[in-house]
């Protein structure tokens, strides 16, 4: 039963002739990590800052919880939007008090949004004592505060070095898996196929794919076989449902297989045909590939 956490519809945004957003249809279901991936100026930020009711959009709607947006509702919900700013003198403590006392938070919350973020031994340390990780886990600390249910992020590991980025990735798939739906916006391919379990493609603010990002690396997977008896290997190929295109090279065959298939069926599907393979490899596209092949077919 789906479970919608944010409905998109028809939603629009121009700023005087530029499409921004142009009728984006989305859903978030709960317990995703969901990336909005694309180049920059695709309509990601736009489209968060809408979400968040930041931006007044043109036309369109959108629900989260199956309710209107309200200022209850946004209360359920943790943000980073920009380069998180805070005051460098202070301690980790003293600033998130800070940012409690404007969204109304009791100060209990720090300690546990502080923990979770691994944070909690620095909580005494002046912010400008702090790596760039570090700096950016006390962002997501302070977005955790009040436990909301939905954390959105927009470019979370821009501008950070390896390990930086490491922490940043890390801790999205920690917080994730204690039951916040994560939305992340991103134009780092890595970022979404390392982190995220969906992704929604943009690109002039339209939407051009959404969906699982397992299901998208599958997506023109070729699989490369071989057999001892090449001539049934050959006729059961050209009689099985699974297969989009089928090529042959001398004694290997290579097939393309449909969408949502994958390696292990189209094995079990030959052993059951009395098909002894010798020679099994999947190549499927990367996430870098699918992307540029998603862009470039519109």
């Amino acid at each position: 039963m789906s479970n919608p956490i944010l409905s998109i519809k028809n939603l629009s945004k121009h700023f005087g002739s530029i499409k921004a957003v142009d009728h984006l249809d989305l859903t978030v279901e709960k317990g995703q990590v969901f990336g909005i991936l694309g180049p920059n100026g695709s309509g990601k930020t736009t489209t968060l800052g809408i979400i968040l009711g930041a931006i007044a959009p043109k036309e369109g709607s959108y629900e989260w919880f199956g309710l209107p947006p309200s200022a209850a509702i946004r209360r359920r919900i943790g943000s980073i939007l920009e380069t998180p700013l805070f005051y460098p003198y202070l301690s980790a403590i003293d600033n998130l008090k800070i940012i409690a006392d404007l969204k109304e938070l009791p100060y209990t919350s720090i300690d546990e949004s502080l923990q979770r973020v691994g944070l909690y031994e620095r909580r005494k340390s002046k912010f400008s004592t702090y790596s760039l990780g570090m700096k950016q886990r006390l962002a997501v600390a302070a977005a955790l505060l009040g436990n909301p249910e939905v954390m959105i992020l927009d470019e979370p590991t821009n501008g950070l070095d390896p390990q930086g980025i490491a922490e940043i990735r890390n801790l999205i798939k920690k917080v994730s898996s204690e039951g916040t739906t994560i939305i992340l916006a991103s134009h780092l391919l890595d970022e979404v196929q390392k982190t995220c379990t969906h992704v929604a493609v943009m690109r002039s603010g339209r939407c051009l794919f959404t969906g699982q990002v397992d299901v998208m690396l599958h997506k023109g997977l070729t699989v490369e076989l071989m057999a001892d008896d090449t001539t049934a290997l050959q006729r059961v190929l050209e009689q099985c449902p699974l297969i989009s295109e089928l090529d042959s090279q001398t004694q290997l065959w290579k097939v393309k297989l449909k969408e949502g298939n994958d390696a292990t069926q189209l094995h079990r599907f030959l052993i059951g045909k009395g098909i002894v393979l010798n020679h099994l490899a999947a190549e499927k596209k990367s996430l870098e590939e699918q992307f540029l092949e998603i862009l470039n077919h519109e």
